[in-house]
């Protein structure tokens, strides 16, 4: 009986070619990908949702007149009023482009429901809509990888190198468009007899300079990907690219439609060239499973060991390690064979390098020390994680190595190092005013909501601290450190583990005594960082010898007297908004509440931070810790565990 290889591929290649075929007839009505945040919801038969079927009516009949594939409107006033676009492939005629827009502006419903935002992308157009305008404004905040992941058996010269070179070029034409569409294709020759297919477009109401920096964006993603794949797609809200080799004709422009029997393929030929080509792929398949099988069966097992069995990497965005992984070599020459005049930092897992490409990249190489707790599974389920999860408040992962007993992370290089290094130094945080930290805190809120609700899978940090936060050259944080991070199921929001992870003064107390954790302990650690920022005071170095009270107790004391600005970093001097100091002070202890129930959710949280003060439900009192008794009760728990369930944990955080 054939493997389960072998059918992967016979029906793979029957879609491909069954799609290809079906461009030169109809639009499929199957999208790429979606965004539907559920932050901001609309009811049925409100004033939003009656603007929002003018709107949709209004693109879709607006698609077939539209000179350069692009259309953007609204309906309705405010607070009710609905922003949306759609952008048609620049090399689709206008019937193809009205029939994928009129598609589109159907199943946008259906597949997001009652979403005030929504996003939906098809091979051949694009549609948005939103509460808040999304005119004029470069959006890279949502990204959409998809790749054909075949290896190439004849690639001649091709690298990443060459890739981006290619692709930049294409960039700054689609860029400087003279058409109005702000499109641009190209077909090169790279040798052994193959060609590589390129595709850019922005949405024509950016700016030149706007619709360059969003493609830059879109391939940065390159290197992780492609030198390995058919082709892949990198879809930003306002820009996409796509390349993509001869096999992988689904990249390339859909041929011209003919009504005439002239010049036309029957519909007798297209299904004996179906048959053929499946036919062929059957006998290829068998030929070669025998010679794969093993290979095949040990990285099958890899695969289902990385995902846990969750599901994690599906058919439509797949993302493989193999894809991801970097040779040893390449990774030593970066930097500098790990010198020390390239470290950046040292966690609990290992020290963190400044390394820069041949192409001129510049990279973070977080090299595990072999002594670290941080064994295969952790390093796995970093790799696998990360690589799927796209926002802006989380940093990006570009591949990885595994050879000679090194377990290494690469990452983009943040220049501004981390949240702890500016924040907990006397001259330092000086260069945090309060816009930059109440900046810091909603970036931070935004990461951990992707976390936790928008993310294909619920997600729980369990690390999450001031050193964990990273800054990119904007003061924008970026989340880091993934390696202790638990995937659930959309529906599964707890758990309990007997390996108790993470770091004292930032963990939940249900976590702590019973190893109870949840997306309330990410809220709990969150708060945590919140009277953090504000008062620039760690609180695992904040007791006060006369009342053994850490930063929690100072913060809630402060509060009760109404002396809530007495927690004040005296940096900042006068120049913060008391409104929104205080509401973040109110929000933080919220978050650090004792009882799980009544934390809030982050959705919530981000919520409040846009709200009144007058609105927010009135905080408990946190819990109080011991500290010599608890970090006693820590160790001792820490110690009972085996060997192999050994924890990763910090007592004195760095």
């Amino acid at each position: 009986m054939p493997s389960l290889m072998v059918i992967n591929v016979i029906s793979t290649a029957l879609l491909y070619f069954l799609c290809l075929l079906s461009l030169t007839t109809k639009v499929s009505s199957i999208p790429l990908d979606k965004y539907c945040p559920d932050t901001t919801t609309y009811t049925p038969n409100s004033p939003y949702h009656a603007n929002l079927k003018i709107l949709l009516s209004d693109l879709s009949s607006n698609a077939s007149t539209s000179d350069n594939g692009f259309y953007n409107s609204t309906a309705g006033t405010n607070p009710d009023i609905v922003y949306g676009l759609f952008l048609c492939r620049g090399d689709v005629a206008a019937d193809t482009c009205h029939d994928c827009v009129t598609t589109a502006s159907k199943e946008i419903l259906q597949v997001c429901p009652s979403r005030s935002v929504a996003m939906v992308w098809y091979d051949l157009c694009f549609l948005r809509y939103s509460n808040r305008s999304i005119f004029n404004i470069k959006d890279t905040s949502i990204q959409v990888l998809t790749f054909i992941v075949v290896n190439i058996t004849d690639s001649g010269e091709l690298s990443s190198v060459y890739l981006k070179n290619t692709m930049n070029d294409l960039a700054f034409s689609a860029a400087t468009d003279q058409s109005g569409k702000k499109f641009a294709t190209k077909d090169v020759d790279y040798g052994a007899f193959q060609n590589l297919y390129g595709l850019a477009q922005c949405t024509p109401d950016l700016s030149t300079d706007d619709c360059h920096s969003c493609l830059e964006e879109t391939i940065l993603q390159l290197p992780n990907c492609c030198e390995v794949n058919w082709g892949a797609r990198v879809l930003f809200p306002s820009c996409y690219l796509r390349f993509g080799y001869p096999t992988a004709q689904l990249l390339r422009p859909p041929p011209p439609t003919s009504t005439s029997s002239k010049g036309g393929i029957s519909s007798q030929l297209k299904i004996a060239i179906v048959v053929s080509v499946i036919g062929a792929v059957v006998l290829f398949s068998i030929g070669i499973w025998c010679m794969r099988t093993k290979a095949r069966r040990r990285d099958n097992a890899t695969e289902e060991e990385i995902t846990g069995n969750t599901g994690y990497v599906d058919g439509s965005d797949m993302i493989t390690v193999p894809s991801l992984q970097y040779d040893l070599r390449t990774i030593e020459t970066a930097t500098d064979n790990f010198s020390d005049d390239n470290k950046i930092g040292e966690g609990g897992f290992g020290a963190v390098y400044k390394g820069t490409l041949f192409n001129g990249q510049e990279i973070a190489v977080k090299r595990l020390s072999k002594s670290s707790g941080q064994g295969e599974k952790e390093f796995k389920n970093e790799v696998l994680l990360v690589a799927k999860l796209q926002h802006r408040n989380l940093v990006r992962l570009l591949g990885f190595c595994l050879e000679r007993q090194e377990k290494i992370l690469i990452y983009e290089f943040v220049p501004n190092k981390s949240l702890d290094y500016f924040l907990f130094d006397s001259k330092k945080r000086e260069q945090l005013d309060w816009s930059r930290r109440y900046k810091i805190i909603g970036g931070i809120a935004r990461g951990i909501l992707y976390f936790h609700e928008d993310s294909r899978l619920r997600i729980i940090h369990r690390d999450l601290k001031a050193s964990n936060i990273l800054l990119d050259g904007d003061m924008n944080p970026k989340i880091a450190d993934f390696g202790m991070a638990r995937i659930f199921g959309v529906d599964q929001i707890e758990g309990s583990t007997n390996r108790i992870v993470g770091t004292f003064g930032y963990m939940s107390p249900e976590y702590i005594m019973y190893g109870q954790f949840s997306v309330k302990s990410d809220v709990f650690s969150f708060g945590v960082s919140i009277l953090e920022i504000i008062s620039g005071k760690k609180n695992s170095n904040f007791y006060q010898s006369s009342e053994n009270e850490d930063l929690l107790g100072f913060s809630w004391k402060c509060w009760r007297n109404g002396k809530s600005l007495e927690l004040v970093d005296p940096c900042l001097g006068d120049s913060y908004l008391k409104d929104e100091v205080i509401k973040c002070i109110h929000i933080g202890l919220l978050c650090v509440q004792e009882n799980v129930d009544i934390r809030p959710s982050m959705p919530s949280v981000v919520h409040m931070l846009n709200s009144s003060l007058d609105t927010l439900p009135l905080p408990l009192q946190p819990p109080f810790f011991d500290r010599t008794k608890t970090e006693l009760n820590f160790r001792k728990r820490m110690e009972s565990c085996s060997l192999n369930e050994a924890s990763i944990s910090e007592l004195n955080p760095r």
